[in-house]
């Protein structure tokens, strides 16, 4: 559980606890290249970060029990229905008080590339509240949160979205498109899409 989460000066923070309504089912277990789903967001949270804390809500114990967590702690968000800022809240609540930020990512980005993160870390040296990483000016993950942010966001409505209070704090954009393209999963269809990319077979 979350109390388990060493803690360093930045731990990655996957949000993975919405239920896949749009999906249709369990997102985070939907298998690309052979794996779950999440598991492969795990697998870039942890080349950046010594820490993952992964964030479930919807059938919390049936993805535990489904996936590899590759060392990373878990722990469940009670409103996850409330939305993403509910699942944000949580993750960065359960954070020690010696971690200096949070580098946060999702469970339906499955390539988000682990040189982004190290270019927001990077990029840290300036200072500012927060960074996002950008790609070809679209805004994407993942998100490097400053400790200075953590109760503004801790305290926030849930039902509010992240995105709105961190352009309040002055989140900075930090252009990552010639590192890759971290495409999400929302649909089956994008599923399919990203299995083609990658050379998988695709039924039907």
């Amino acid at each position: 559980m979350a109390e388990n989460v060493s803690e360093g000066s930045i731990v990655s923070v996957v949000l993975a606890a919405g239920a896949g309504r749009r999906f249709g089912g369990r997102k985070q277990l939907a298998l690309l290249a052979g794996r779950p789903l999440v598991e492969h967001a795990l697998d870039a949270a942890a080349a950046t970060t010594a820490s993952t804390l992964l964030v479930l809500g919807a059938g919390a114990e049936e993805i535990e029990r489904g996936i590899e967590l590759g060392g990373a702690a878990t722990i469940h968000c009670p409103d996850w229905e409330l939305g993403p800022g509910a699942s944000l809240r949580c993750g960065l609540a359960a954070l020690g008080p010696d971690v200096a930020a949070a580098l946060v990512t999702l469970g339906d980005e499955p390539f988000v590339p682990p040189a982004a993160a190290r270019r927001l870390i990077a990029a840290r040296s300036e200072h500012p509240p927060a960074l996002r990483a950008t790609y070809a000016g679209r805004p994407g993950h993942p998100v490097l949160i400053e400790r200075t942010l953590f109760a503004p966001l801790v305290e926030a409505d849930p039902r509010q979205k992240p995105a709105v209070l961190l352009r309040k704090a002055g989140i900075v954009a930090v252009e990552c498109g010639d590192l890759g393209d971290p495409a999400d999963v929302d649909t089956p269809e994008q599923l399919a899409a990203l299995r083609r990319a990658h050379g998988e077979a695709v039924e039907g």
